[in-house]
């Protein structure tokens, strides 16, 4: 009778094996569709796409679902075991040895029950959790943030590692001083592109109509600017104001906008100031110091971008004293000291803040590198607090000396330096001198080959360039060139750029 029913038993044992071996395959295929589609659904590729396509792009894509922002749930715990469910089954005497597969269940039963009491036991007394002081953001205790006091602590955890907790907080304080303006101008008046870098503010049309009599005024663009005192002071970029007729700025809590009155402005420094007038004080932002964050600092823009209202989007402080140059119709901007972030930035944004997790600002949002994702510059506090009461009293704003010699360099080449009889290609040729420049006056001539400055070797044309550019406004300078087989020592003196513009 025991032999029989040991068998019955091995039996049905091998038979729950052998089912599922046949049915392996089967279920092999089963689980790569599921593992597909469940890949398919939760990795998404991100960015917006070009202008060139002919989909709608309009807010939300028709194939984007609701599971694009699916974090992975964490496991249910273990059910409780009880002492019973642990007590191992009285075993009958046989006189014949268990099987090995009989064996091999039971060793896998007892580690499955094993695990799963380790794993509840894990869950419930906290065991692998850290001290959550790790994940939190005492840096930015100035902005008040309520924190959650739900039960899913682990998911918090996680949010507070990947971004800062208090961006919501730092929206909501910042609303109604973020303003939106809009600019209007004649309809004969049109703008320059650059190729180089791109205004956040590109001189969009809006669709303006061409065929309107001339003189009449048309929006002419969408820019952004804040509020920096109460009174209705409000800070923006001198591009965005640029060839405006009538500016208009919109301030959140306002059903109506208000037309500003435009200051001071400086064109080298891209800053201009507006002011409104309201029955109230307006909200306003505090003024941090760029100073006083580092690379890899979050940092938050705020702007209108494309004419989105108080569109928000959050990136790192990626470098600082970056310089860069643009030049447009009027001449052309050279930026020094620009903070770079890698904070969405698109065209809008120009004049907006660009704000510390304390939720103050540090920048001014005014530039991108056309031809690459995530560089985008802001002009740091050090450069525009200094110029604040000059910008607001429209009082004119002393322009920096740029040093030079007024002369046109190219790099020698094998071509170059045998037509002139020159030795090597070391050097920089002179094609242009420009008429009663320091160059002019000291005797250099176009075809000149400059050799040395200031007792340094000259290797190429950057190297005229940077040398000249770290001297004062009138230094001595002596400059070695190369002329009809013979090399002439010339003495000039450095001259100031923007005094002659102004002249």
């Amino acid at each position: 009778m025991e032999d029989n029913k040991n068998n019955n038993s091995n039996d049905k044992y091998r038979d729950f094996f052998e089912r599922e071996e046949k049915g392996s395959h089967k279920n092999n295929e089963q689980q790569t569709h599921k593992e597909e589609e469940a890949s398919a659904s939760y990795f998404r590729y991100g960015p917006y796409q070009s202008s060139g396509s002919d989909t709608d792009h309009s807010l939300a894509s028709t194939e984007y679902d609701e599971r694009t922002d699916i974090t992975a749930s964490a496991p249910a715990p273990a059910a409780a075991v009880t002492p019973s469910q642990t007590r191992m089954a009285p075993v009958t005497k046989s006189t014949k040895t268990r099987s090995p597969m009989v064996r091999m269940f039971s060793s896998f039963m007892a580690g499955v029950i094993v695990v799963g009491s380790l794993m509840f036991a894990s869950d419930q007394m906290d065991w692998f959790t850290t001290d959550q002081a790790v994940f939190s953001n005492e840096d930015s205790s100035s902005v008040n943030s309520n924190p959650s006091t739900s039960g899913d602590g682990i998911q918090k955890a996680a949010l507070d590692m990947l971004r800062p907790n208090n961006i919501s907080q730092i929206v909501a304080n910042s609303r109604g001083s973020v303003v939106k303006i809009e600019t209007y101008s004649k309809v004969s008046q049109s703008r320059g592109t650059n190729d180089i870098f791109d205004y956040f503010f590109p001189g969009q049309n809006n669709g303006g109509d061409s065929s309107n009599e001339e003189g009449t005024l048309r929006q002419s663009g969408v820019g952004s600017g804040f509020i920096f005192d109460s009174s209705g002071y409000i800070l923006t970029n001198q591009h965005v104001l640029e060839g405006a007729t009538e500016i208009k700025v919109y301030v959140e809590g306002f059903d109506e906008p208000f037309v500003a009155e435009k200051l001071g402005e400086s064109y080298e420094l891209d800053l201009a100031a507006l002011k409104i007038k309201g029955d109230k004080p307006f909200d306003s932002l505090k003024i941090g110091d760029a100073n006083a964050l580092n690379v890899g600092d979050w940092v938050v823009a705020i702007g209108n971008p494309y004419g989105f209202d108080h569109t928000v989007t959050v990136g790192v402080l990626s470098a600082k004293e970056r310089p860069i140059t643009i030049p447009d119709t009027n001449g052309t901007r050279e930026y020094q000291h620009l903070l770079q972030t890698d904070a969405s930035i698109n065209p809008g944004n120009s004049g907006g803040p660009l704000l510390n997790l304390n939720g103050e600002v540090i920048g001014i949002n005014t530039a991108v590198n056309a031809q690459a994702q995530g560089i985008g510059f802001a002009i740091p506090t050090g450069t525009f607090t200094e110029v604040l009461d000059d910008l607001k009293n429209n009082t004119p704003i002393p322009v920096e000396p740029a040093p030079y010699i007024g002369v046109a360099l190219e790099d020698l080449n094998d071509t170059y330096s045998k037509q002139l009889g020159f030795s090597g290609t070391k050097g920089a040729l002179i094609t242009q001198v420009e008429v009663g420049s320091p160059a002019h006056q000291s005797g250099i001539r176009a075809g000149d080959i400059v050799t040395e400055v200031l007792d340094k070797s000259i290797e190429n044309s950057s190297d005229v360039v940077s040398i000249i550019k770290e001297l004062k406004v009138g230094t001595k300078v002596t400059i070695k060139v190369f002329r009809e087989g013979k090399t002439y020592e010339v003495i000039s003196i450095i001259g100031d750029r923007n005094a002659e513009a102004q002249r």
